[in-house]
């Protein structure tokens, strides 16, 4: 990788941005993207513990029974509260952001030029003054300027940056200005590196929710000979086909761990708010 020393009054020509772009060498966004709303509700409504209680529910309907429909309230239930509280996680989450200025000053063709943060290159040359946010890891070329560095190191005390010191991207300028060179973009940020550790995507590990699921595996597959055979048993008794799936549904619902279901799902999405925030 070929770098480039531009004079700070000059900055990078529109020949060398462009090559920076070509090669990928531009301050892209680096956020990890949480799963879409219309995910969401697909993956909470369509899982194997609502098939399930839906197939039992149209058995239900089919005899037109209604009143007896009131299991598939739990079901909406824990449906609604899992949409709405992995919603609110999503939020959260995406949330976890240490960037938030959107634009950059920076010398171009030596012109002073606004440009949105995405379209910063390597070895731009950028101005900060007070109340400015480092966008990305610059190493002072001239000025002096007094940084707060709280988001990244948790330290409330600032920190004096003169020329040669490395500006960290997501810290603030508190005091004084100051030229600075683009010495990483993109992913290779150390506010990018933080976010990534803070800020991942990863399948459920717990151990609850193993169990919960392999206990609704085991019972899809047991509940359909079971209830063939309650089914056929009520049926000789009664010889009424509407009694005998009333009856068989109203077993094969108190063999589903519905409530469980419901606490449990409550209990997670609460926690990752409260983790995220």
């Amino acid at each position: 990788m070929i770098r480039y020393n531009p004079k700070i009054e000059d900055g990078l020509n529109q020949t060398q941005v462009n090559n920076r772009i070509k090669n990928g060498y531009v301050n892209y966004d680096t956020n990890i993207k949480t799963k879409s709303i219309g995910r969401i509700i697909i993956g909470n409504s369509f899982t194997l513990f609502n098939i399930l209680n839906l197939c039992l529910g149209l058995l239900i309907f089919s005899v037109q029974s209604y009143k007896n429909l009131l299991f598939l309230g739990v079901v909406l239930c824990n449906t609604l509260i899992s949409i709405v509280q992995e919603i609110r996680s999503k939020i959260e989450v995406d949330k976890l952001a240490i960037i938030s200025s959107n634009t950059a000053s920076v010398i171009r063709d030596g012109k002073n030029k606004i440009i949105n943060i995405r379209e910063v290159v390597l070895d731009d040359i950028i101005n900060y003054k007070r109340g400015n946010q480092v966008i990305s890891d610059s190493i002072i070329k001239e000025g002096v300027v007094e940084v707060n560095e709280s988001l990244l190191s948790g330290e409330e005390n600032s920190v004096v940056k003169k020329e040669g010191d490395i500006l960290y991207s997501g810290s603030f300028i508190i005091s004084g200005k100051c030229t600075c060179r683009v010495e990483r973009v993109g992913k290779d940020n150390y506010s990018s590196k933080i976010t990534k550790e803070a800020k991942y995507i990863k399948k459920v590990n717990s151990e609850i929710m193993k169990t919960l699921n392999k206990i609704i595996k085991v019972m899809s597959i047991i509940i359909v000979p079971v209830g063939i055979i309650l089914f056929l048993r009520q049926y000789n008794l009664d010889k009424n086909i509407t009694d005998a799936i009333i009856s068989t549904v109203a077993a094969l619902v108190g063999m589903i761990p519905e409530g469980l279901v419901l606490l449990t799902s409550t209990v997670l999405a609460v926690s990752v708010i409260r983790l995220s925030k």
